[in-house]
């Protein structure tokens, strides 16, 4: 997950409506001056972070910055070694989670925040004139590091920039704004910025056969889905189906569209790049929302919910590959076909077409293998 940083320096009453929009809006964490720390804790929950001057001790933030007035930003002069400077020596000391804070201001500031970058958990990165490369020289330079490059930026489409270069982006943005309009634009960037694509091809169906009644799981996320969309739904870990959320009205129930009626309880979700069995989904937890496109992003999960009804098999064919689920028996349920149009379960039939995704490696514990396993 990409993390929303705001920079909130200065006097309480100027900063409290934007950290209240932070909040409001699902930001992770604020960056204050130390008296505002308990304030903003007041607010709500969310990470503080705050700056430490040289020779000052930590308070109660859950992060501390180390480089503002010092080699960061330029009012002490650069070390020859970063390793062997005031806040290389301070981040090493001070307990808890670290942050550099970094001014690029040139080639020498790049090569020192990525030497910064190997010593503390947070790279804030600020740019002066430059966009892209710096940034890119980070990522590739402190790639296989354990540390998050936080991109400080203005707008939100500085937001989109910082978080698509290389594709894998910076770790997250920090926000320096007073305009609380440009807090829901670095959302709208990250979000952008988190959905994924998965690939789906046509699959012909070959058998549909009601096979009496099952323990079903139907995921009810925090999400709202809109035409199109579902999870990715199968028997065997190989092979997925798109299974529609209840986004459409129908003569039977009104539209429930943060609902993906699931399948069996012993059915593989896919989940980013894992799967999970669906009578694994517990509330709070993350799973994968997928687009008839193959656009995918994330939702959490406001309950799963299992109950005894009667139940379809579904087997279809793609590439050579068979696969099947099982799905709740009903007019409600439906997969997506070919042509990117729900399908009710109760109307498939062999010929038809659907879409699906298919693996081309096993699974052990719901991550890929190189490994020959057989499900049927």
């Amino acid at each position: 997950m990409k993390e929303k940083w705001l920079m909130a320096e200065g006097a309480w009453q100027v900063v409290k409506p934007m950290i209240t929009t932070a909040l409001e809006s699902g930001f992770d964490c604020v960056l204050v001056d130390r008296e505002n720390i308990d304030r903003v804790r007041e607010l709500g929950k969310i990470k503080v972070a705050c700056f430490i001057a040289g020779g000052a001790e930590k308070g109660t933030e859950d992060i501390t910055v180390v480089g503002k007035g010092g080699e960061g930003d330029g009012a002490a002069a650069l070390p020859k070694e970063a390793a062997s400077s005031m806040d290389a020596a301070l981040a090493r000391a001070v307990s808890g989670t670290k942050a550099a804070y970094v001014v690029i201001a040139n080639k020498k500031y790049e090569e020192f925040a990525v030497e910064m970058g190997k010593i503390v958990d947070y790279l804030l990165v600020i740019g002066t004139d430059w966009k892209v490369i710096p940034l890119e020289n980070m990522i590739a330079g402190l790639h296989g590091t354990s540390v998050k490059i936080i991109s400080g930026v203005k707008t939100g489409e500085e937001a989109r920039l910082a978080l698509a270069t290389l594709e894998k982006g910076s770790d997250g943005v920090l926000l320096d704004s007073n305009d609380p309009s440009e807090v829901k634009r670095v959302m709208d960037a990250v979000d952008e910025s988190q959905k994924g694509r998965v690939e789906l091809i046509a699959a012909k169906v070959t058998a549909v056969k009601p096979v009496g009644m099952g323990d079903r799981v139907c995921v009810d996320t925090a999400s709202m889905m809109s035409f199109g969309e579902g999870m990715l739904i199968g028997s065997q870990a190989k092979g997925f189906f798109l299974v529609h959320s209840e986004s459409e009205d129908s003569p039977y129930v009104a539209a429930r569209p943060f609902r993906v009626n699931a399948g069996a309880v012993h059915a593989y979700i896919r989940v980013g790049e894992k799967t999970r069995y669906l009578s694994e989904l517990k509330s709070g937890e993350e799973v994968t929302i997928v687009s008839k496109d193959g656009l995918a992003r994330t939702a959490i999960v406001g309950r799963a919910k299992i109950e005894k009804r009667p139940m379809i098999l579904i087997e279809a064919e793609a590439d050579g590959q068979k696969i099947s689920t099982l799905l709740q028996n009903a007019e409600t349920i439906k997969l997506v076909g070919s042509d990117g149009l729900p399908k009710p379960v109760t109307d498939l039939k062999a010929g038809d077409g659907v879409l699906v995704h298919l693996e081309e490696t096993a699974r052990h514990f719901g991550m890929k293998i190189e490994e020959s396993i057989v499900e049927q």
